[in-house]
């Protein structure tokens, strides 16, 4: 595994983060020792922040004194040594446990921060793949700029197979040419966002800066390749490692079995008792079982459908929802509220009239004030099947609901890529779309031979196929969420869609869903920066009160 530690520590700085991390020089490492508030607020830096984790934790933690760190850590050696005591302990406990009884809940007990860091997109989605389990939080290509340099080269994953092969030259070369117009592009392109969109006098510079340089990143991000390295921050619990491990030994790309290797390496010092079994003989007869199912599926799937062309579709298409779908919500609300069975509940409901029906849901969905108030699990009684065919930039942030089936079909260049507008009115669409299209046809050069690994080479603007099955209850949390203001266009785009196709078949369903944003907007993030000027103004009034008080 290839490993970009961008700076090296000094031996003091070691000293101070050996009891709180399990190495300090390698990519991938966990964290320990710490209380969940310091692991929670360390992880939520992370995302917005260019350092890696350990430079946070030292700046931002260890080193400063308002963190007040060493309080609630609790110094000490005996404190320490109590610690570690207390750790063997429950080591052995679960150990105990899981021998005994064999339970895998009992995995689900012992939890773990890892950071994965100067991976490429590939992994970073192999990692968020898990729905259950695990928590993710990616470093945001909205908020950091991916055009720094390590030792004079773009922080990009040099897949190995590709290097040792003819194409290798050819690779680095696109992938250089990517970075370098993501580069040149960014300090243009924001003149003219800026000059678009100018501060008004209400708005803070703070807000106007962080908004505007959004948006431009925003809008470059179709450049950035799926080798584009990123860092990546996990919570999880020993069951869900345990499975991810099981799942990663099983990828087609050694980037990801290796990693794999990497995180069992670190989680072993962590959390040993609950991810054993991924490193046994069942394990390993699992991995190869997925491997070898996958390959003969996907034999069979080229064999039946190899010689079919895709039709040009449309970014969004619903193929299955359910026509009796009404009934079966309205028998599911009812349903807790009586002991009859849901078959004579649904008898019932279906000789109601569409008025006494609308009356019911509309009872139990209530006076929705926020987003936040979602309808209970009767919605969850029926669902929808979307066909999704968008930018990959827009997969990668709607790949992060969790609670839904989502099943994607390769990174490739045959459907083509999306050009923002916005750099068409600027001038600047030309130079993108030059790059995009070199880096098409490297793709398509790497693939005659090397099919898994050209997908490192697919810039983010071209547009991937994948297929989303969800609940109504799902639909309303990622419709709301998505097609909010702050979000990016292209994926505001799709929960726009989703909304209006389900609409047009079930009304009566979406009625309730008041927080839908069907409107554009020129700078995104504006409106949401400014809220946060309201919440510092709020907590530097709190302070200087309580200030006051303690004077």
């Amino acid at each position: 595994m290839q490993e970009f530690l961008e700076e090296s520590l000094t031996q003091q700085e070691s000293l101070l983060l050996q009891p709180f991390i399990t190495n300090s020089d390698r990519a991938v490492f966990g964290l320990r020792n710490l209380p969940e508030v310091v692991k929670g607020a360390l992880f939520s830096r992370y995302s917005r922040s260019d350092k890696s984790l350990r430079r946070i934790l030292l700046d931002e933690f260890i080193k400063a004194p308002e963190a007040s760190f060493a309080r609630i850590v609790g110094g000490g050696s005996d404190n320490g040594a109590d610690q570690l005591v207390a750790i063997q302990q429950a080591e052995a406990f679960y150990d105990r446990v899981l021998i005994g009884y064999g339970d895998d809940s009992v995995a689900e007990l012992g939890g773990a921060h890892l950071a994965c860091e100067g991976i490429s997109n590939i992994a970073a989605k192999a990692l968020e793949d898990s729905r259950l389990g695990i928590s993710p939080l990616e470093k945001s290509t909205r908020y950091v700029p991916f055009n720094r340099k390590i030792n004079g080269r773009y922080r990009y994953y040099r897949e190995p197979s590709i290097m040792a092969s003819s194409h290798a030259q050819r690779y680095e070369a696109t992938l250089d040419h990517l970075f370098d117009t993501y580069t040149h592009l960014i300090e243009p392109l924001l003149s003219w966002v800026q000059q678009r969109t100018p501060k008004d006098t209400t708005t803070s510079d703070r807000a106007y800066n962080n908004a505007t340089k959004a948006k431009t990143l925003d809008l470059l991000r179709g450049l950035l390749p799926m080798a584009t390295l990123t860092n990546v921050g996990l919570f999880g619990n020993g069951r869900a490692f345990e499975y991810l491990l099981v799942k990663l030994a099983a990828s087609p790309h050694p980037e990801v079995r290796n990693l794999g290797a990497c995180m069992q390496q670190e989680l072993d010092q962590i959390i040993p008792s609950f991810v054993k079994r991924a490193k046994t003989e069942r394990g390993a007869q699992y991995s190869s079982y997925l491997s070898t199912n996958w390959g003969r599926t996907q034999s069979l799937a080229q064999k039946h459908l190899g010689q079919i062309q895709p039709p040009a579709s449309s970014t969004v298409q619903l193929v299955e929802y359910d026509p009796d779908a009404e009934v079966k919500i309205v028998a599911a609300i009812l349903y807790p509220h009586t002991d009859l069975t849901f078959e004579q509940i649904q008898e019932y409901v279906v000789g109601l009239s569409s008025q006494e029906r609308v009356e019911i849901i509309n009872t139990y969905v209530g006076d929705r004030e926020s987003r936040f108030h979602r309808p209970g699990r009767a919605f969850e009684q029926i669902y929808y099947t979307f066909d999704v065919l968008a930018d990959i930039g827009a997969y990668r942030d709607l790949h992060r609901h969790r609670v839904l089936t989502q099943e994607r079909q390769h990174y490739c260049v045959r459907h083509g890529y999306v050009v923002p507008t916005e750099l068409e009115e600027a001038n600047l669409a030309q130079t993108y779309c030059k790059a995009l299209d070199y880096a098409a046809e490297t793709t398509e050069l790497i693939s005659q031979d090397l099919p898994d690994a050209a997908q490192y080479v697919v810039p983010f603007a071209y547009r991937v196929r994948w297929r989303i099955k969800l609940n109504l209850r799902e639909v309303y949390h990622l419709v709301e969420l998505r097609s909010s203001r702050q979000g990016h266009p292209s994926y505001r785009t799709v929960a726009q869609e989703i909304y209006q196709q389900i609409n047009a078949v079930h009304p009566t369903l979406v009625a309730n869903m008041h927080f839908v944003d069907l409107n554009d907007y020129a700078l995104e993030r504006l409106a949401a920066e400014q809220r946060i000027d309201t919440k510092l103004q709020q907590l530097n009034q709190n302070q200087v009160k309580d200030n006051c008080r303690l004077g």
